[in-house]
């Protein structure tokens, strides 16, 4: 791994560290803006980086609010890494579809397991926030990838990064 990728790398978690902080009103308050610079990683880094600042990013935004749902967390912090690799593997093809699915995963299917972990009630009650936040996540993301390309050198991201 190269020192400019890593350094993005950091730049973009600690920017999802900073989005964090800015919540989505829900039952529980861990829906925020912490997901774009994932999505941006797995666009510019490749998909598998994107999948850890997803993870991450969604830990700290976790820990900052309190961690209201526990150790279920870490599911959905591997929920959201293999949300933000679909996305990074489809975008370059397909950018309505990477965008459509990861909005569509993100607010509907990942909160699925929550029905049979805590009641419907919660998976009704958290959708409507999830797929906000999803929206907004998303359409940041659209609107900062074409801007921040010409910043990454694909050919080194390519190299460095066997995906």
């Amino acid at each position: 791994m190269k020192g400019k990728m890593v350094s993005g790398l950091a730049m973009l978690t600690a920017l999802s560290v900073v989005f964090a902080a800015i919540k989505i009103p829900a039952i529980v308050g861990s829906v925020a803006l912490d997901v774009f610079p994932a999505l941006l990683a797995a666009v510019l880094f490749g998909p598998v980086s994107g999948a850890f600042v997803g993870a991450f990013g969604h830990l700290i935004s976790a820990l900052i609010g309190g961690l209201p749902l526990g150790p279920m967390h870490f599911l959905i912090a591997v929920e959201m890494a293999v949300l933000v690799w679909v996305f990074g593997r489809l975008y370059k093809n397909n950018k309505i579809l990477a965008s459509a699915l990861f909005i569509v995963g993100n607010s509907f299917v990942a909160p699925l397991p929550f029905i049979y972990l805590m009641n419907t009630g919660f998976y009704l009650g958290i959708v409507p926030s999830l797929l906000i936040g999803s929206i907004i996540n998303t359409a940041i993301a659209l609107i900062a990838i074409p801007r921040l390309s010409s910043l990454v050198s694909h050919r080194l991201a390519k190299r460095d990064v066997k995906q």
